[in-house]
């Protein structure tokens, strides 16, 4: 009888990684996975600590708006094993490139929400103190 793995349930994933269990079969189905996850002996997925961390990487390159197209594509060279390395690296610096790009421009937003907040607070103050 084959040994049932251990690991979390898509339950117990799911709440660790902040997803949803439809995330995580998206995501398998999808064939973002490194590799099937394994299953018990009831069938029933077990997310071993690797998968899990595999997961989270993923998830935060979506967060940061890497096009699915990339997911995948980075996804399949890292499945393909050694030898491309310089590929995931080009990959992953172009990506980062667009990442430091959006976080200039949040940047600069943040400081005109600043500026405004500065001059409503300055306001409020003259006023309570002529009052």
């Amino acid at each position: 009888m084959p040994s049932t793995p251990t690991g979390a349930t898509i339950a117990e994933a799911a709440d660790r990684l902040g997803l949803s269990v439809d995330t995580l079969r998206y995501y398998e189905r999808d064939g973002l996975l490194l590799r099937a996850v394994p299953r018990s002996n009831s069938g029933h997925r077990r997310y071993q600590p690797q998968d899990l961390r595999w997961i989270e990487l993923i998830t935060r390159l979506r967060s940061t708006g890497m096009p699915i197209r990339d997911v995948h594509r980075y996804a399949a060279l890292v499945r393909a094993g050694d030898g491309n390395e310089e590929e995931r690296l080009a990959l992953l610096r172009a990506h980062r490139e667009t990442v430091l790009h959006q976080l200039a421009e949040v940047t600069a937003h943040l400081g005109a929400i600043d500026h405004k907040i500065g001059i409503y607070t300055d306001r409020l103050e003259r006023i309570s103190h002529s009052a």
